[in-house]
């Protein structure tokens, strides 16, 4: 008797899988449309999904808890929601781990009536290693798995702002394009490895940004296969010393080789970085060379903090080139972290970096 009620539970939540959780049956089924222009939204999660340009938005990756009437509503509005796809290397060397890893996911991504998946695996990994080829595996077989069991789906991958070894992610970039249908290019974080002096720079300055992606192009990756992804946060660092000049010398926090990296300094939102610069003692500035902003302010201790950021100036210029390169979209890191609230001053802001994202 126990099996059985074992088995109708069972049955029970495969069939509850199966239901559509939308009011109108056609929300579930998977959006198979191709727009020409990529705008990919990360979302990690509540509800400030409501309050996003939804003229804009082409695919949304969920990276928080999966939520029904988030896929209902972009469903409604022509738009992909994507699952997060992120698993151990050294497990899925193992060819039955990596079939059984990605049937699961499929699996998963039908039972929530969900438009394919985000691979987001940022690990180290040594050129020729057999994580090295078991990574391009994984791809390779998750799209083929994809676009077999759905129609339509979408892969996508997210590799460094660089293909040059950053973090000592040395991926096979140019098969793992081949592979899927995205590539998600995280242009930012790009201080993560800081190999000269150990100093507040640009989360993203847009010269370093833009040649990374000519050596993407230069490796022969159809420009339509990349989307560029924007950073909504910035830095905060504590500085051990600031010079006359407004260096912002900070502590020294290993990473990956490097004896600096931009983790001596915390990850703060939009919104926060916008209440904060008007309290600044500095106010905004605007750095000339990494074509940035940023601002200092005092702590309640007395510290002295330097802030870099994105905002619209120094987004706009990246958005253009994304069009000028031919690049399939734009995209950032994340789409809740901008002030959604009813203050018009917030809402003029968030609006503005919306808009960013189509360019000056």
């Amino acid at each position: 008797m126990s099996r059985f009620i074992v088995l109708l539970s069972a049955l029970l939540v495969v069939c509850r899988a199966g239901v559509c959780p939308c009011e109108r049956s056609e929300l579930c089924q998977q959006i198979r449309e191709e727009r020409d222009f990529e705008v990919f939204v990360f979302d990690v999660g509540g509800k400030t999904w409501k309050s996003y340009n939804w003229s804009m938005v082409t695919t949304v990756a969920t990276f928080g808890k999966y939520d029904a009437e988030l896929m209902c509503f972009a469903h409604s509005k022509g738009a992909r929601v994507v699952l997060k796809g992120d698993v151990p290397l050294s497990s899925i060397v193992d060819r039955d781990n990596r079939t059984a890893w990605i049937t699961d996911k499929v699996n998963l991504a039908k039972s929530q009536f969900m438009d394919g998946i985000n691979i987001d695996i940022e690990q180290a990994v040594e050129e020729g290693s057999a994580e090295f080829y078991a990574l391009t595996d994984l791809v390779n077989e998750t799209t083929e798995a994809f676009h077999r069991e759905i129609p339509g789906s979408q892969v996508s991958f997210d590799v460094a702002w660089s293909p040059k070894c950053i973090d000592k992610r040395c991926y096979d970039d140019v098969t793992i394009a081949e592979s899927c249908d995205l590539l998600f290019v995280m242009s930012y974080d790009e201080q993560s490895q800081i190999l000269g002096d150990c100093i507040a720079m640009a989360n993203a300055p847009l010269h370093q940004t833009l040649n990374a992606y000519d050596q993407y192009l230069d490796l022969n990756i159809d420009p339509k296969k990349l989307v560029m992804g924007v950073p909504w946060y910035g830095y905060d660092y504590p500085c051990l010393n600031l010079s006359q000049d407004g260096i912002c010398s900070i502590a020294k926090v290993p990473f990956r080789g490097a004896p600096c990296s931009d983790a001596a300094g915390r990850q703060k939102p939009y919104k926060w970085i916008m209440k904060q610069v008007d309290s600044s003692s500095s106010g905004r500035m605007w750095d000339d060379k990494q074509q940035a902003p940023y601002f200092n302010y005092k702590d309640q201790k007395g510290q002295i903090h330097q802030v870099w950021y994105d905002d619209p100036q120094s987004i706009c210029p990246k958005a253009d080139s994304v069009k000028s390169k031919g690049l399939r979209g734009i995209g950032m890191w994340n789409g809740n972290i901008l002030d959604y609230g009813d203050d018009p001053v917030a809402r003029q802001q968030t609006e503005m970096m919306w808009n960013a994202l189509l360019g000056c």
